[in-house]
């Protein structure tokens, strides 16, 4: 029997982009702020899975491939913090309908599979901080990351030597 995986859906951050965020990050929060996401590690979750069998990985993967969509611009312009959570974020403040649209039909599709999902609504954002527990300042408005989105990804996550990894299994093309 095959050993079970630690699954999600999300958009990938282009290389150009997860270069500019590590400066920006860098240039806008304490050092001490709380523990930086690498920039390689840097998505948009749409759709978490949890551990996730090798039949069930297949099924969902089988699924995701019937999502026929046209692709969007996704505009990173908003930033924020989950004290709880003890993230700092950085999002969009008008998230684009082809987005919500994607990350519902995952999430649904997920459900239905057996995967829990939060009952809190979609946040659309990346991870910009981990282990932040004290209120970090976050930037004034006039930030902004446009990205064109024509895909979206299964990735596995793996926690080895140390370090998480992200690693994309499968991609799929969004319709132009």
């Amino acid at each position: 029997m095959s050993e079970s995986k630690r699954l999600f859906f999300a958009i990938a951050i282009p290389p150009k982009i997860q270069k500019q965020l590590v400066q920006w990050r860098a240039d806008c929060f304490p050092a001490d702020a709380g523990v930086p996401v690498a920039a390689a590690n840097m998505h948009m979750t749409l759709a978490f899975l949890g551990e996730v069998s090798a039949e069930k990985q297949r099924a969902l993967a089988a699924m995701a491939g019937r999502i026929h969509q046209p692709g969007f611009t996704l505009h990173l312009d908003d930033a924020g913090q989950w004290l709880r959570s003890r993230v700092v974020w950085l999002g969009t403040r008008q998230p684009p309908r082809g987005l919500l649209q994607l990350a519902n039909m995952l999430r649904a599709q997920a459900a239905r599979s057996g995967c829990y999902q939060s009952p809190q609504p979609f946040h659309p954002h990346l991870t910009l901080l981990r282990n932040a527990g004290q209120a970090v300042p976050i930037p004034p408005p006039g930030f902004h990351w446009e990205i064109p989105v024509t895909e979206f990804a299964l990735y596995e996550s793996r926690f080895t030597g140390g370090r998480t990894r992200y690693t994309s299994l499968q991609r799929w093309t969004l319709n132009e």
